[in-house]
């Protein structure tokens, strides 16, 4: 007899009438009544978050969803002109682009203050655990993930709002405090002060909803798929690929 194959899932699942997803009847139970945020959130923590988790949750993907025409923007649409054909191609050229400098930051930060909090143990002074870690990481010459931004050097305009919001729902955790604390202390440490950027302060909220901080980068992707999506639109309704396309390549000089 033949070995019976399973393959296990607590996603979902589906026969001729249903579909199933997170033990839930998808249209019965779940369309028109649970939000695209709420539902990723449940997708990824196995649980269905509380209103006050969503808000936060949802405040993070609209923060992330697009900042204008960074690097992931214009190789969406540099694709697009390429490739018209290939809208997933644009997409996903946008989004091969989140690393270390744009979106990855979310993911970066969530890990280095996860990792600070579980070195420090039970914490009573967030600043003295702050400053030995932006200490700790200049003597190895590390960036500290969520200081610096290249355009807001003053304030990021989304890091207070999350506080806020993260605050009002009883959710200012721990990775929020360490990360208000960097905010603090650094510039004693650094001698100049950098804001807390928006990347930072979402992968300390997303650290404080108990996500696991190695997934932290897949929600600040999911938010700028629906950034890149609309620049993609964008570039339909009023093109500016081949524009960006020329004025790089009639300004090119070759230097041998």
């Amino acid at each position: 007899m033949a070995e019976e194959l399973n393959f296990p899932t607590g996603i979902g699942t589906s026969d001729p009438t249903t579909i199933s997803l997170l033990g839930q009847d998808l249209a019965a139970d779940l369309m028109g009544t649970v939000g695209f945020g709420e539902l990723a959130y449940w997708l990824v923590a196995g649980r269905r978050p509380t209103p006050g988790e969503v808000r936060v949750f949802e405040a993070v993907l609209v923060a992330l969803a697009d900042h204008g025409f960074t690097p992931t923007a214009i190789a969406a649409r540099l694709t697009y002109l390429s490739a018209p054909e290939s809208l997933q191609g644009a997409l996903a050229a946008g989004l091969l682009g989140g690393g270390s400098r744009f979106l990855g930051v979310t993911e970066d930060c969530g890990r280095f203050l996860a990792d600070t909090l579980a070195q420090a143990g039970e914490v009573t002074d967030y600043d003295a655990v702050a400053l030995d870690a932006v200490t700790r990481a200049k003597q190895e010459r590390r960036l500290v993930p969520g200081l610096g931004h290249p355009v807001h050097k003053e304030q990021d305009p989304r890091t207070p709002v999350l506080i806020r919001i993260a605050t009002e729902e009883g959710l200012h955790g721990p990775h929020l405090r360490l990360f208000e604390a960097i905010g603090r202390v650094h510039p004693q440490v650094l001698g100049r002060t950098l804001p807390l950027n928006g990347a930072g302060v979402c992968g300390a909220a997303l650290a404080d909803l108990g996500l696991p901080v190695e997934m932290l980068r897949g929600f600040a992707l999911l938010a700028r798929a629906a950034g890149l999506l609309g620049h993609l639109a964008e570039e339909r309704r009023r093109p500016l690929g081949m524009d960006i396309y020329r004025t790089v390549d009639r300004n090119a000089v070759y230097e041998p």
